[in-house]
């Protein structure tokens, strides 16, 4: 009964159905006592769920730093709620004394909500302000970002955050446009994309919007720091469960995991040995069931490793 309670869990107000939910919680290896982090709160659905699994005593922190997100978090006397990035994760954790910590979630997929809502500029299904910021009070938009960089920065850009094939001839052709007309608004972008199209127009304009969020608001950045600080928060014993949405996050979680660093090498120490922070739990990432694709679509491309601090 409780695994079934778990499963059906959603997160208030549909703004995001939370992704291998079970999975996650299961590979948490929760003790009713201990002290967890949920980094990305999002809807709370992870949240509540490790609430669930959490005794009077357990204490859970909750991070996110979009505003609206925090709203969706339960009252419960075990929760502290902080807005801020999870790449602050550990200076949070030292102000509420709450080091070392049993386990680390991350859900790093942009919410439902976030992607429906126009007005953040994440989609280019709607019209609306070219944002795409998580964090609305602070860093460079979107439309900033097109109107500022040079041509160089926007290829590079492009080619390593979207593996974009043409990607120099939409850098050039944005700053060609620019200089008519500054970026504004979604179909600004999506004017210049449907000239520069390859293959599908759709899969296209998904590579290229990925690559705009990840640099405003330095996704790749904040991973690499969530996972070097967790090796210092967490217990030995201490579980690690990080859930991606492209290979791109999907490789530095599999290589820090696998080898200490991001590269594809292991670190070695002072007298050549290696010296390995964590033990993976999957050889190989978990995966939505195709029942949970059929009940939320957006889980096909989620992908989650579980490790154990060493």
């Amino acid at each position: 009964m409780k695994e079934e309670k778990i499963r059906n869990l959603k997160a208030d107000s549909e703004y995001h159905i939370p992704v291998l939910l079970h999975e996650s919680i299961e590979g948490l290896a929760i003790k009713a006592d201990g002290v967890y982090v949920d980094a990305t709160l999002g809807g709370a659905g992870h949240t509540k769920a490790i609430l669930q699994k959490l005794g009077e005593n357990g204490r859970l922190l909750a991070f996110d730093q979009d505003e609206d997100a925090l709203k969706n978090a339960p009252t419960d006397k075990r929760l502290t709620l902080i807005q801020a990035n999870f790449s602050e994760m550990q200076r949070f954790l030292r102000l509420h004394k709450a080091i070392p910590v049993d386990g680390i979630l991350a859900d790093l997929g942009v919410s439902s909500w976030q992607f429906d809502t126009a007005e953040r500029g994440f989609s280019y299904r709607f019209e609306g302000p070219l944002d795409m910021r998580m964090n609305r009070l602070a860093g460079k938009t979107a439309a900033e970002i097109l109107n500022e960089y040079d041509a160089e920065q926007l290829q590079e850009i492009f080619s390593r955050y979207g593996e974009v094939r043409n990607s120099k001839t939409l850098a050039q052709a944005i700053v060609e446009a620019r200089n008519v007309k500054p970026f504004e608004m979604i179909a600004d972008l999506k004017a210049v994309t449907e000239k520069t199209s390859k293959g599908g127009l759709m899969k296209y304009l998904s590579q290229v919007f990925q690559a705009i969020r990840i640099e405003v608001n330095d996704e790749l950045g904040a991973l690499k720091t969530l996972l070097q600080q967790s090796t210092e928060v967490l217990k030995p014993g201490g579980r690690l469960a990080i859930i991606t949405f492209h290979s791109l996050e999907d490789r530095l979680v599999k290589n820090y995991i696998r080898n200490g660093n991001f590269e594809d090498e292991p670190e070695k120490d002072f007298f050549g040995k290696f010296e390995l922070k964590y033990k993976a739990i999957n050889k190989k990432p978990v995966e939505a069931s195709e029942e949970e694709v059929r009940r939320n679509p957006r889980a096909r491309s989620a992908k989650l490793r579980i490790a154990e601090k060493k």
